[in-house]
C-alpha cells in the first residue's frame, strides 16, 4: 500500500529528504506539525537543508524513527521557506504536539536566538 502525505504527517518523526543541485538525496529526521493541508517545521536558517530548499522546492517525506531510519515509502512534496514572522506560531505548534519535550526544545532554541536565527519550513503535498 502506497503511503499518502496524510499518513506520513501522522508520524512522530518525519524523514525530510532535500536534493542537491546534481540530484543527490540528503535525508534528515525532523519534527513537523500539521498545518492546514501541509506540515510546518523549524530549522536553522543557515542549514544545508534550507539552502537546498531555496535551490529546489522538491522534497520527499517519509515516516521514520528518531534516528532517521525510514519506516515507510517516501511521498513527493514541495517545501517553502516561510517569513520569520511564522516562527512563533511554529514553535507554539511544536510545543503542543510534542509536549514537555517540545516545550523544552522551544525554550532552549529561543534562548539561543531561535526566533531570529531559525526559519519555518512549510511542506505541502504535490497535487
Amino acid at each position: 500500500m502506497t503511503a499518502s502525505f496524510a499518513d506520513v504527517a501522522e508520524s512522530e518523526y518525519i524523514l525530510l529528504t532535500t536534493f542537491t543541485k546534481d540530484g543527490r538525496p540528503k535525508p534528515t529526521a525532523i519534527w513537523a506539525v500539521p498545518s492546514g493541508e501541509g506540515l510546518v517545521a523549524i530549522t536553522q536558517e543557515g542549514s544545508w537543508k534550507v539552502k537546498r530548499i531555496r535551490n529546489t522546492p522538491r522534497v520527499t517525506i517519509a515516516k521514520c524513527d528518531r534516528r532517521g531510519n525510514p519506516k515507510g515509502e517516501p511521498v513527493e512534496a514541495t517545501a517553502r521557506i516561510l517569513d520569520k514572522s511564522a516562527n512563533a506560531t511554529t514553535y507554539d505548534a511544536l510545543g503542543r504536539r510534542y509536549g514537555l519535550l517540545g516545550k523544552t526544545f522551544n525554550f532552549f532554541s529561543k534562548l539561543r536566538g531561535g526566533m531570529e536565527k531559525n526559519v519555518s519550513i512549510e511542506l505541502r503535498p504535490v497535487n
